[in-house]
Parts: structure tokens; C-alpha cells; sequence
């Protein structure tokens, strides 16, 4: 088949027919019928992640490379920040953010074991799981409901003389309230970590202006697994301005080392083995000195390559899912009026946040009393619509909270955590991903509203 072709030849012709194949057996879309199943997410693609997959595939350099490369600087670009570092997950990614935290080089304002960390229960667990890892302690407040993000008003009650940062995430793309968060930050000199996994693409307005979040605070995650706003399988992102931030973030993700040669590169610097590096013998080999306790978490270039491609097609992903958020709520409202009552007497609907314009990543409803969300999640499910909780709901009446719960310590609530509690038991969400049409979310409103008790109930 190759006979006669130079390698780029041959490469160029795999990857026309990749392509072909791609338009041929991936692309193919039925139209949707009422009864068929809706995800509360999907993937989003066409032939340009399959053809930049293969492409990194047929170099088979597989750790970071070229497209890695790319990706940093392009979404880096995108969101306006200095430095991003590409690693395997949203989850390694908040470990990450965390453990930067904890560098000596930060001299007194690092992060050490018994600090406390200010946070929310109400949310993913790996956005806690570091904090308790390390020896750290999160400080849980409460949340507000329609946001379903942080509660600022509880943020000066948590205060104490071990806080040294807050760590919380923007709940389903609707951002929290910044500019409180970042003035307690500043007012009492702790660090801010964004976790920015559910919110690619949303933006905040601070007092000088718009800022995608994730970009306010003083270092910000992704994730790019399937579900999420973009996706290259597995992976994820730590960004920041700060130059030392990001020196200790890619020493940490590349094993603790000092160097800063990438992968399959040697002596850049030209100090390979004429440094002095702790008490290791002078000129001891550079790439083999360790300033941190690190780890190995990065992607490989295959799934660079994937998120180059997504990358090129985000700002249409962003509208989209603003677009079918909207269609969602105004359809949930207007069947609701058409049968005679207003939504919001039974189903608390999102709200965004002031100040704030968000990237939805879901549809988040509580249920009002009188109305069982066993009852509507069963009948949404039956219909073929996929549900989701918020998350861990009250991550501390977790079964990994036992041992601490038992002991007394390890963590601290401050004050209550009703509302934590009531979404915990009352509410859901069903996705808006941008693979929806206005057939799928004109379902999904007729069968939420159908699936509420009727007033003879």
C-alpha cells in the first residue's frame, strides 16, 4: 500500500483515511425519539481529535511532546494566564494546586500539616482530598441555594489563626461570589485555589473587569475528562501568573525533580554538572536533583493532541451550553405555566451568580416540601434522562469521614451546614451539554415538569 510514498506521504494518506472513517462511523447521528436515552453529558467530536490522536499515535513519542507543547501555550492563551501545566486529571490536577501550596520555597506563607484550609462540603471530593491527605485540616461552611456555591457571609466566622487559604470550587459552571472571596484572600493574606473543573469558560466580573474563572485566585484547575466542558479522555490543568507557583507546580508533576529540561532534552540551561544542590557532591548530574517530594502526573502527547483539537472548537462549546440552559428554563417555565402553576413552587431553579456569566456544566433543581425527589428522579430516570446528585452532597456523612467523625478531629464545621444537608437530600441536576439539540431539551423540560406532583396529590 505504501510502495513508492515518503513517510509524510503515507502519513498524510492514514490520516485521510482516518478522517473518512471517523465521518463515516462516529459522526453518524440518528434523530432523536422521545424514550431514547439523554446523558446528562457526552463527547463532543469530529474527525480533528481522531486525525490528531492517530497523528501523535504514528510519531510514538507518547510521553509529553510537541502537542503538549501546544496545548499549554494555547489554552493558556485562551484563558489569559502566564503558565499552565498539563497534567492527567482534574483530580491530580487539585492535588497539584494544593501541594504547591505546601513548597518550601514558599518560605512562611506555605501550607504546612494542622493549617486549615477553608472549604465546602457540598461538592466533588477531590477538591477536600488533599488538604486531608497532607495532614491539613478543610473548614467547611455552608453553601446558598439557588448558587449552590459558597456562603460568604460564614467566610470571617471560619477565620482563625491557622487558616493560610481557601479551596473551593465553582459549582456547575455558575461562579462563586469572587469578589468577596478574593477580598477575604487579600484582607487576611491567604491563598486562593480555584477549582475550575466545572467551569471551563465562565467568567466573572471583578472591579477591573471580566475574568474567566479560574484565573482570579492565585492558581486554578481543569479537568478534561469526558464529561466535562472539553475532554481529551483523561487530563487536566493547573494555571496561574505566578511565577514561583508555576516553578514548584512542574517540579512537583515531574517527579520533585529541579530541572526544568523537558523530557528528551539535556543541559538547556548549560549548568548541567557545575551546580551545588544540598549536600550532594558539587556538579552532581542536574537532572537527577530533587528540590520537592514529587510525583509523576502528566498527560501523554496522545491526549495533548485530543485537546488541541477541542480546544479549537470550545467558544461554540461555551455558547451552546449557555443556549441550552436557557431553552431548559424557559421550557420548564412555560410548560409549567401552560399547565397552571409556576416551577418554582415546586422545583427551586438555578440561578447565576451576580456578576457573573456562567459556562453551565449542568441544570441543577432542588425539590420544595411536598416533593419527593425519589419520586421525580425515579420517573425522570424511567423516561430515559440521566440524573446526577450533587456530587458527595455533604462530603463529612461520607463512610471516609467515619474514622474522623469517631475521633472528633480532622476537620471543623463552622456553624451548621443546612443547606449542605438540604441538597444533599433534595436535589438533582440533568446536563446541557452542547451534543443536545432542542428536541432532547424540549423531552427533558415536558417529562421534568410531567414527572411533579399534580395539585390532587
Amino acid at each position: 500500500m505504501y510502495e513508492n510514498m515518503s513517510e509524510e506521504e503515507a502519513r498524510r494518506r492514514i490520516l485521510e483515511c482516518v478522517g473518512e472513517y471517523c465521518d463515516k462511523f462516529h459522526n453518524r447521528k440518528k434523530e432523536f425519539e422521545p424514550g431514547d436515552r439523554i446523558t446528562y453529558a457526552s463527547r463532543v467530536y469530529d474527525r480533528s481529535e481522531m486525525t490528531n490522536l492517530v497523528d501523535s499515535a504514528l510519531e510514538f513519542w507518547l510521553t509529553a511532546g510537541r502537542y503538549t507543547d501546544q496545548f499549554e501555550k494555547s489554552f493558556a492563551n485562551y484563558l489569559g494566564v502566564r503558565f499552565c501545566s498539563l497534567v492527567n486529571s482534574g483530580s491530580s490536577a487539585n492535588l497539584l494546586a494544593f501541594m504547591t501550596l505546601t513548597s518550601p520555597l514558599l518560605g512562611e506563607k506555605r501550607v504546612l500539616p494542622g493549617d486549615e484550609v477553608i472549604t465546602v462540603a457540598a461538592g466533588f471530593p477531590t477538591t477536600v482530598a488533599p488538604i486531608i491527605q497532607y495532614g491539613a485540616i478543610p473548614v467547611f461552611v455552608d453553601v446558598t441555594i439557588p448558587e449552590y456555591n459558597i456562603d460568604v457571609s460564614k467566610l470571617e466566622d471560619a477565620l482563625s489563626d491557622k487558616t493560610r487559604a481557601v479551596m473551593v470550587a465553582h459549582t456547575l459552571g455558575n461562579p462563586f461570589d469572587l469578589r468577596a472571596v478574593k477580598a477575604f484572600c487579600e484582607k487576611h493574606g491567604l491563598w486562593l485555589i480555584e477549582d475550575n473543573c466545572d467551569a471551563l469558560g465562565s467568567r466573572y466580573e471583578m472591579e477591573d473587569g471580566w475574568h474567566y474563572t479560574g484565573t482570579v485566585g492565585d492558581i486554578g484547575t481543569s479537568s478534561f475528562y469526558p464529561p466535562h466542558h472539553m475532554t481529551m479522555g483523561e487530563g487536566g490543568a493547573v494555571y496561574t501568573d505566578n511565577p514561583i507557583l508555576n516553578k514548584i507546580a512542574r517540579s512537583l508533576r515531574d517527579w520533585g525533580r529541579d530541572c526544568v529540561c523537558p523530557s528528551g532534552k539535556d543541559n538547556l540551561c548549560g549548568h548541567r554538572f557545575d551546580g551545588q544542590y544540598g549536600e550532594l557532591p558539587f556538579g552532581y548530574d542536574h537532572k537527577y536533583v530533587y528540590s520537592h517530594f514529587g510525583y509523576n502526573l502528566k498527560a501523554t502527547d496522545m491526549q495533548a493532541a485530543v485537546g488541541c483539537a477541542q480546544l479549537e472548537k470550545f467558544p461554540g462549546f461555551v455558547e451552546k451550553r449557555k443556549k441550552n440552559f436557557k431553552h431548559l428554563y424557559d421550557g420548564l417555565k412555560d410548560k409549567a405555566s401552560a399547565k397552571g402553576y409556576d416551577i418554582e413552587d415546586k422545583l427551586i431553579l438555578p440561578k447565576a451568580s451576580e456578576h457573573s456569566d456562567p459556562s453551565w456544566f449542568g441544570f441543577m433543581m432542588t425539590c420544595r416540601e411536598g416533593v419527593s425527589r425519589k419520586e421525580v428522579v425515579e420517573k425522570i430516570e424511567n423516561a430515559g434522562i440521566q440524573t446526577r446528585a450533587l456530587f458527595a452532597g455533604n462530603l463529612t456523612k461520607h463512610p471516609c469521614f467515619d474514622e474522623m467523625r469517631e475521633l472528633g478531629k480532622g476537620f471543623r464545621i463552622v456553624g451548621d451546614l443546612h443547606n449542605t444537608d438540604k441538597i444533599m437530600e433534595r436535589s438533582f441536576w440533568v446536563g446541557v451539554y452542547p451534543g443536545m439539540t432542542d428536541e432532547m431539551l424540549d423531552y427533558m423540560s415536558t417529562t421534568i415538569v410531567d414527572s411533579l406532583p399534580v395539585a390532587s396529590d
